[in-house]
């Protein structure tokens, strides 16, 4: 637990004061944050405001997650370095998309089809990889089953090994490039995916510190309650590093925002979610846990594809939150019913996760 808390504590404190030189720094070379034409016009007022503050968010886990492995006295797991990579790889899409930005001086960075394809490099290799390195007793970071609280009976790799690698990639992939549109998305108001995030992480990091203490290789027999986790401790620490580095950026992220995380931040920390929900083996946990950020981008969705069928839109604007403003919501009251939600959806998805292994 020394660990856990350690990489918490230092994510923290790295994002909380690392934030303030960075804003200095952004402000001092001009890199400001360029509005959507079309968006709400109360959002104009916020052109000029400094992006990119994934940078900050990023760093500070890292030393988060590298301050919590030293704590623990041995090198991290093949676990942490694949779920530090999607995050990292993700995140590096993300940052040359907010520079394509600034370079140009618009609201539009990378072409959709670049961005998509960074993002499929980064997911593919990581799918892959998630799927090598057992350990001593034969368990890798991932399996090829869809997993909800834990495996389901449901293999992807029924008809072969081959064929289960490339059905296992392309769920993989769905579930990467899903949940890191999802916060880019959500991060539409000041603090509103930092928040979010922040809860999310939280829940994770108490799903596997349960799977530490429930795991099945600390009991000499396996049980049907234990979870085939292979490092859950070095996801504890890695979703801890997290949830620190969101709380300290939200000090400054919260409305009125001094800085923005841009794609940046929103693709890692989607890249993070995806990654700790296919190596703790809880995929489809992982959206109701995350449900806000579900909801979020089903909006887009039904927007888009209602007005493709019909010609008519179902909200004034989406995501959801343009909606609400559009409808004279303030951004502050918006902003804090949907940490609400989010915050409902972390314990609903935590009670079931707990629930299952009570009955079990």
């Amino acid at each position: 637990m020394i660990a856990i808390v350690l990489a918490a504590l230092v994510a923290l404190l790295v994002s909380l004061f690392g934030t303030r030189t960075f804003i200095r720094f952004l402000v001092r070379h001009h890199y400001g944050q360029f509005i959507r034409q079309d968006g709400p016009t109360s959002h104009l007022t916020k052109r000029g405001t400094p992006t990119m503050g994934g940078v900050v968010i990023l760093v500070a886990a890292l030393l988060g997650w590298g301050a919590g492995s030293l704590a623990t006295g041995r090198a991290p797991s093949a676990s942490a370095w694949l779920v530090m990579f999607l995050t990292c790889g993700l995140g590096f899409i993300g940052f040359l998309d907010d520079y394509t930005k600034i370079r140009r001086q618009r609201s539009l960075g990378l072409s959709p089809l670049a961005k998509m394809v960074g993002q499929g490099v980064v997911g593919v290799v990581f799918s892959i990889l998630v799927l090598q390195f057992p350990n001593g007793n034969g368990l890798k970071p991932a399996s090829t089953k869809i997993s909800f609280l834990r495996d389901t009976p449901v293999d992807l790799a029924f008809a072969g090994t081959a064929l289960g690698v490339i059905l296992f990639v392309v769920w993989a992939n769905f579930l990467v490039t899903a949940w890191s549109n999802a916060v880019n998305l959500t991060d539409g108001l000041d603090g509103l995916a930092t928040g979010a995030s922040m809860i999310v992480f939280g829940a994770y990091l108490m799903v596997t510190v349960w799977q530490i203490n429930q795991n099945c290789q600390r009991f000499v027999e396996s049980t049907t309650a234990c979870y085939e986790v292979r490092d859950p401790r070095d996801l504890a620490i890695i979703a801890a590093a997290l949830m620190g580095a969101c709380f300290g950026f939200l000090w400054w992220n919260a409305s009125p925002a001094k800085i923005f995380m841009g794609d940046t931040g929103a693709l890692a920390l989607g890249g993070a979610l995806a990654g700790l929900s296919i190596v703790s083996r809880t995929e489809i946990l992982a959206a109701i846990i995350g449900g806000l950020f579900v909801i979020v981008l089903m909006s887009d969705v039904i927007q888009i594809g209602y007005f493709k069928a019909t010609g008519r839109r179902v909200f004034k604007m989406a995501p959801l939150h343009h909606h609400f403003e559009l409808t004279g919501w303030g951004e502050v009251t918006i902003v804090i019913r949907f940490w609400l939600i989010a915050a409902l959806c972390a314990g609903l998805g935590i009670g079931l996760f707990y629930g299952e292994w009570v009955v079990t």
